[in-house]
């Protein structure tokens, strides 16, 4: 969900700008000119964090912050008995309650439109920009002058810099300027040498190639595609103004790094003599240029009158610092994995799977079906990305309240009955006292509600984690959390928990194990039995996700089988049991 993504987003980078702000802050004096701008870089990190896909990361159930929308839910109902073309339809009961949940999907779409139609608007100034680049370039003759060419070579020697660079002058410009990925310009303003001596020429040439050698023409594309971005977020603008400033200063004491001591005043006033010949020029974003506003040229004045050497002790403890707020930053993956990753895919893997093309069987519908031959030990599934999809169980989950229900001797495998609630419903089968057998039969939510809130909760979440139910979110509330809410499974785990319910790999009683099993038993058929759950999801009155789960025991072996259907309206229980039963046939299993 956008609104997801754009919440993780603004909070990674205002806590890391925060961060970083009061860091530089707290420890201006423990930090060099060239570590506060190299803090900068974290923050680039924190801003890429957000988009890289959610399986880099991958820390389990370790957080769950957010839950399901748990917006209350009426008493709205639906009876879905009939259009059911099946051999026997008395055990088809596939009774839904009808949750109203909040619709954010129209919010997510204006916030999404919202979204890029500010970032094209700031990409249209980015093109602008490039076009008025693109016209310095094309308008820039390079220099001729001997003694200058040699003094610009001088400084490329004196910083290791050996691509050629085309060094010129244009009419359109009245600051220096660094500018160019892959041809690298170095642009002077035109007749510059009529009013700047050699000196000034001098620690111009040397103030661009800083930026040039430390890739500060990169830098400054990735943040301002960052700044596009985030535009939303003024705190991301503030940054990277401050980074920009950090960046010139850190520039100008690689100068000063480069001078003898006595040349540090010279370089001073020759930024000074400059800048005041020269009137302020409004910045072009994607170059370097020499002058600024007036407080931020004071910054750099003050920085470079009381330069001095960077020590040892202080280049350690800068190191100490930008560590300590490294691990600040990569310390919210977790965080972000958490909140990007609602755990609503589940990641299954085995090799004795066979996909096939099933979509004749599902029409309009988006689905997926999972077939799991218990002798053979393989899978077959159609729709591998739905098959992973988590969704909401609905009435498939009233299977395992049942079994938690006689674990915790709530009810017993001969003693099952629970008193009707007086509540009047619109179906008959429901007004009136409820056993196992009947309440699974007619699916029967007063009574799973009633049970799933007679268990507590810590009670309900250790079963759910020793069997390894979904994404065991019970966030949504008791008797709630299985109906359109919080907990979500997908067809490939109904089908491995239904198998390991069957051969009772879940440690528990047996009696009952086989007191569910019996209660979802719903014919037989050419020595074939077929036992299973229907379940449907309606939304607002829509039904959106309809479910048939179950296996077949059959002449020594036994299939087990998850239909899940999608879809804006329609998608019920009875749909998905048609189609199982339409695929069954064909694979001769029943």
């Amino acid at each position: 969900m956008f609104f997801t993504q754009f919440l993780i987003s603004f909070i990674v980078s205002s806590f890391t700008v925060i961060v970083i702000m009061l860091i530089k802050k707290m420890f201006k004096k423990q930090l060099s000119a060239k570590w506060q701008y190299n803090l900068w870089f974290l923050l680039l990190i924190a801003l890429t964090l957000p988009f890289m896909p959610n399986g880099i990361f991958n820390f389990g159930n370790m957080f769950n912050l957010l839950g399901p929308n748990t917006s209350s839910r009426t008493g709205s109902f639906n009876n879905h008995v009939d259009n059911a073309n099946i051999q026997n339809e008395n055990w088809m009961r596939d009774f839904t309650i009808s949750v109203n949940n909040t619709d954010f999907k129209f919010l997510n779409t204006i916030l999404a439109t919202v979204w890029i139609v500010g970032i094209l608007v700031l990409f249209v100034f980015f093109i602008n920009t490039w076009l008025k680049i693109r016209k310095v370039k094309h308008t820039t003759s390079r220099l001729k002058k001997e003694e200058i060419l040699n003094l610009f070579d001088e400084c490329k020697k004196s910083l290791n810099i050996s691509k050629e660079l085309v060094v010129g002058e244009s009419p359109l410009i009245t600051s220096p300027m660094i500018f160019g990925l892959f041809k690298t310009y170095v642009v002077l303003p035109i007749n510059f040498d009529e009013w700047l001596s050699m000196k000034d020429v001098k620690y111009i040439f040397l103030h661009e190639l800083n930026h040039y050698k430390h890739r500060d023409i990169a830098v400054n594309y990735l943040s301002l595609i960052f700044q596009i971005v985030y535009w939303f977020n003024p705190l991301v603008w503030l940054a990277f103004k401050t980074m920009r400033l950090d960046r010139e200063i850190a520039c100008d004491i690689a100068v000063l790094n480069s001078l003898e001591k006595q040349c540090y005043r010279e370089y001073g006033h020759a930024l000074i003599n400059f800048l005041d010949k020269v009137p302020k020029t409004k910045s072009l974003a994607l170059s370097h240029q020499l002058n600024g506003s007036k407080g931020e040229v004071k910054k750099r004045i003050e920085r470079i009158a009381s330069f001095s050497n960077e020590t040892k002790w202080l280049r350690l403890k800068s190191i100490a610092i930008f560590i300590f707020v490294g691990t600040i930053v990569i310390s919210q993956i977790p965080f972000i994995s958490a909140m990007a990753d609602d755990n609503n895919q589940y990641k299954f893997k085995d090799k004795r799977t066979v996909y096939e093309d099933l979509s004749q069987y599902f029409s309009t519908y988006k689905g997926s079906f999972v077939l799991y031959d218990l002798q053979a030990n393989k899978y077959s599934i159609y729709n591998k990305n739905r098959s992973t999809l988590r969704v909401s169980p609905d009435s498939t989950y009233k299977i395992y309240i049942g079994l938690f229900g006689l674990e915790k001797n709530i009810i017993g495998a001969n003693n099952s009955t629970m008193k009707w609630n007086g509540i009047h419903y619109p179906y008959s089968s429901w007004n009136a006292d409820q056993n196992l057998g009947l309440a699974m039969k007619n699916s029967v939510n007063w009574y799973f509600q009633r049970l799933d809130k007679k268990i507590s909760e810590e009670d309900i979440q250790s079963y759910l984690k020793d069997i390894e139910y979904g994404n065991q979110n019970l966030s949504g509330g008791p008797g709630q959390y299985w109906l359109e809410s919080s907990l979500k499974i997908s067809p490939v785990e109904q089908v491995k928990l239904l198998k390991t319910f069957y051969t009772n790999q879940l440690g528990f009683q047996e009696k009952n194990i086989q007191a569910v099993k019996n209660a979802i038993k719903l014919e037989s058929k050419d020595s074939s039995l077929l036992s299973g759950k229907t379940g449907t999801g309606t939304v607002n009155n829509k039904d959106t996700n309809g479910w048939f789960i179950g296996y077949v025991e059959k002449k020594g072996n036994t299939y087990f089988f998850a239909t899940n259907i999608q879809n804006k309206d329609n998608s019920t229980g009875i749909k998905a049991a048609e189609i199982t039963l339409s695929i069954l046939k064909d694979k001769d299993i029943y």
